[in-house]
């Protein structure tokens, strides 16, 4: 059985891109563009990985990385924080937050696999 992983990204073009590239790869993969929806599409699709994009509408990534982190249910979830504003800092705050993974956009598929893979096999 493949892994399921929950993409959360408000930006369509990027969606597109972390769909064509998971699903070419075998995952599973559902989709969230905005941020006051993950937590329900978690209890439904209850996900291996979480990809969490850092700037969303509705409610902040790292707000969502505490709150799922914070939960018995669902902290075991690893989630990679992704983020176009990479400055100083921003990856200890989104360790901090809970995430185990942390990548810059723009996130090439190399850098994406590797990272999932990574913390999938762990």
């Amino acid at each position: 059985m493949s892994a399921r992983i929950l993409v959360v990204e408000d930006d369509l073009l990027n969606r597109m891109f972390y769909h064509e590239v998971l699903e070419s790869r075998g995952y599973e993969v559902r989709l969230v563009a905005d941020g006051a929806l993950v937590l329900d599409e978690v209890a439904r699709f209850r996900p291996d990985l979480i990809t969490m994009d850092i700037q969303l509408p509705n409610i902040s990534g790292l707000r969502l990385i505490r709150k799922l982190q914070g939960e018995e249910a669902t902290r075991a979830i690893p989630i990679i924080a992704i983020t176009a504003f990479a400055g100083r800092g921003e990856e200890e705050k989104a360790l901090q937050a809970g995430a185990r993974g942390y990548l810059a956009k723009p996130v090439t598929v190399g850098r994406l696999l590797g990272a999932m893979e990574g913390l999938l096999a762990s």
